[in-house]
């Protein structure tokens, strides 16, 4: 839906990933009606924005907009060019050293911004986003110094923020690990079996269990000792998955 009338507590932004699913839970919890954001921007690993419509739908956020942008016809990151290898089996000290190539340009920057002017037109006076500063990849766009400039920004840039309704960007996952992430989510109720954080998963969205992301979720859900759901939505352990056609 998508009904400019519609009034908000708070904008949501929504990827279908572990961390969107649970910041979206918990401002629930907080702040309702939410609305939610997702960006379609052109992603190889498109089942998150199937998975972002489910777990928006499980928590019933009426007012979900799926908004199109085309961050692929810029490249520069394994995520949105087929050219750039997505990496696989990193050892866990290479997880946490450097920028990865799956880091998209100023990718938190966009997002944010997009969610800036929905919040406004919404009448929302809170941004709501998962990034994560621990249990991550390194990502300068999930930092708390990013997040903390980001809305110094917005309070400069926006009517309402200058007619005296300023614009607050809330983090709740920013400084927990993952463990921590997903027993919160558990708590909540988050069924995370509806949602996605390969970045290269099969044509069924199996996840591929070695890239990145892959790998800090399954450690996440391990050192949570709880089993991630994800995976037994898909066929018997010794199918092989198949990435034809894509």
């Amino acid at each position: 839906m998508n009904d400019p009338s519609v009034k908000a507590a708070a904008v949501v932004l929504l990827s279908g990933g572990l961390d969107s699913a649970t910041a979206a839970a918990w401002a629930q919890n907080q702040w309702q009606p939410l609305t939610a954001l997702t960006l379609d921007y052109g992603q190889r690993h498109r089942a998150e924005i199937a998975a972002a419509c489910e777990v928006a739908a499980a928590l019933g956020i009426q007012d979900h907009i799926i908004l199109p942008i085309d961050l692929a016809a810029f490249g520069g990151s394994a995520l949105v060019d087929s050219t750039i290898e997505v990496p696989k089996n990193r050892s866990a000290s290479s997880l946490t050293s450097g920028i990865p190539v799956t880091y998209v340009p100023a990718r938190n920057t966009v997002f944010l911004s997009l969610a800036l002017a929905l919040a406004e037109a919404r009448g929302a006076q809170r941004l709501v986003l998962g990034v994560n500063a621990v249990d991550y990849s390194g990502y300068p766009d999930c930092r708390p110094e990013f997040l903390d400039a980001f809305q110094r920004l917005a309070n400069l840039a926006t009517k309402a923020a200058v007619e005296g309704h300023p614009c607050e960007i809330v983090a709740p996952l920013v400084s927990m690990t993952k463990a921590d992430i997903i027993r919160t989510g558990l708590g909540l109720g988050v069924d995370y079996g509806l949602t996605t954080s390969c970045y290269d998963p099969a044509a069924d969205g199996r996840p591929c269990g070695t890239c990145d992301s892959c790998q800090i979720r399954a450690a996440g859900f391990a050192a949570a000792s709880a089993t991630d759901p994800r995976l037994t939505r898909f066929a018997s352990p010794e199918e092989t998955p198949s990435r034809e056609g894509r």
